[in-house]
């Protein structure tokens, strides 16, 4: 990682992670600089989809001629990171500064640092992701977009979650959970589709079964969905480029054969929306940690954005010793820190050896064992993932408007959870008092915590006629 002078240690620090840098302490302290240097400049970032929609965020940096103007690249190229997974674009606007644009453009190219930030988006919007240099007043206008979500509870339903280590599906009859389970599976190795369709057709008639019928099915999963079709997600890894339309197509076909509407969205947006139904509100963050970290937002009008919010891929520390994600080949990345990836990467700092024989599942069950049996070591890496939740919050918090951020998934499962809400609410309330009374900390129920965005997402299709 590039060297950053702004760098601030934590007034909390992780008890396994003296290195940690929180992003929100960088960035504030980068800006607080250059508010005091008397020499800042305004820039403004714009991400624009194909629909016509823009966002926009606005800043400032050192102007040109000051001395520490190269401290501005790794600032921005954070933020452009943070924005570019919160909210997505497949043209970026960088209004104010020709040397950051240059910057940019050399690292989010096909041979570039960000290669797979290029190539991501690119196959998301379906055409080249181009950064554009211009004047400030040249960024395109706010053109934000929302989409109002179904709430239905009527009929016959089947809600399930695709995890990488799991496969969640739920039976919901006028509203009430019937049946719910989790069956393992492990999806990201596999190369056939069919392993896919079989096993995801064998929860749904799993599910079926528990009801007199099927009057619509709704479904959660990680990666980026666009009319049902999968566009890119790490469940699919695995497939072949060649294969990849079986796997692109495979929603409607499960629609056609059941003969009943289904809906299949991003999870994160339905944790947030299992939230928002939950606390009867809106503002809703919802973070899930199962074997990566999935996102999704209810804004304060109850509705959800055409925004990516995969913010397993969006910085959360700028520490230049921060883990490295294989697949993104970022560092400091969301998935290292709110995720299964982050019990397993924390627990030989305290003696936890994992047998590489079991499934990611089996792993993180094995080390939560120890959690409840009152292990030392294993309570220390929920408490650093606790410290870790609170700064991070605040981070996102510069970028969404929260009322409750809502952690469930299955890193929450047990003690866990209360050590992620305790570790997070101890951050906010000593180094960020306003924060802390502005925002709620969620924590489902044991059964919602592993099973609610199975059943959230089951209200997901509206019922024709």
């Amino acid at each position: 990682m590039d060297q950053f002078n702004y760098l601030i240690k934590p007034e909390i620090v992780p008890v396994l992670d003296a290195d940690y840098r929180p992003a929100i302490l960088a960035n504030q302290a980068f800006l607080e600089a250059v508010r005091a240097s008397g020499a800042a400049a305004p820039l403004v970032i714009g991400l624009e989809r194909p629909d016509g929609s823009v966002s926009r965020y606005e800043t400032q940096v050192f102007s040109a001629g000051h001395p520490e103007i190269d401290q501005n690249l790794f600032f921005v190229e954070r933020i452009v990171k943070f924005l570019l997974w919160q909210r997505g674009g497949c043209k970026l606007y960088v209004g104010g500064s020709p040397e950051v644009a240059e910057h940019l453009q050399a690292l989010y190219a096909p041979s570039g640092a960000r290669a797979f930030d290029y190539d991501f988006m690119s196959k998301i919007y379906d055409q080249p992701f181009t950064v554009v240099a211009c004047a400030v007043d040249e960024v395109p206008a706010e053109a934000e977009a929302e989409k109002t979500l179904s709430r239905n509870l009527d009929g016959n339903r089947i809600g399930f979650d695709l995890g990488a280590s799991d496969l969640k599906v739920s039976a919901v009859v006028d509203g009430e959970v019937v049946f719910s389970t989790e069956i393992e599976w492990q999806p990201v190795e596999q190369t056939d589709p069919d392993y896919h369709r079989q096993r995801i057709r064998e929860a749904l008639t799993l599910a079926a079964s528990k009801m007199p019928g099927v009057d619509a099915v709704g479904g959660s999963s990680a990666g980026v969905y666009v009319d049902n079709r999968p566009m890119v997600a790490s469940l699919y890894r695995g497939i072949p480029e060649e294969k990849f339309d079986e796997v692109h197509n495979l929603f409607l076909d499960i629609r056609d054969d059941m003969g009943v509407p289904l809906e299949i969205v991003n999870d994160g947006e339905v944790t947030a929306l299992a939230g928002s139904m939950s606390l009867e509100d809106n503002g809703v963050l919802g973070i899930a940690m199962g074997s990566s970290e999935a996102t999704g937002y209810v804004t304060l009008n109850g509705n959800i954005t055409n925004w990516l919010n995969e913010l397993a891929f969006a910085p959360v520390d700028y520490s230049s010793s921060a883990p490295c994600d294989p697949w993104s080949t970022d560092h400091g990345v969301g998935a290292l820190y709110f995720s299964q990836q982050c019990v397993f990467r924390l627990a030989p700092k305290v003696g936890i050896e994992i047998s590489p024989a079991l499934t990611n599942a089996q792993k993180l069950k094995f080390v939560q064992d120890k959690l409840e049996a009152g292990e030392t070591g294993a309570r220390q890496i929920w408490e650093t993932m606790g410290v870790y939740l609170g700064y991070t919050i605040a981070h996102y918090a510069a970028f969404y408007a929260i009322k409750h951020v809502l952690i469930l998934g299955r890193c929450t499962s047990g003690q866990g959870g209360e050590l992620l809400r305790g570790g997070a609410r101890q951050v906010l309330e000593a180094q960020f008092p306003e924060l802390a009374a502005q925002i709620k900390i969620e924590l489902p129920d044991e059964k919602s915590r592993r099973v609610g965005q199975s059943i959230a997402a089951a209200c997901l299709p509206q019922i024709e006629g």
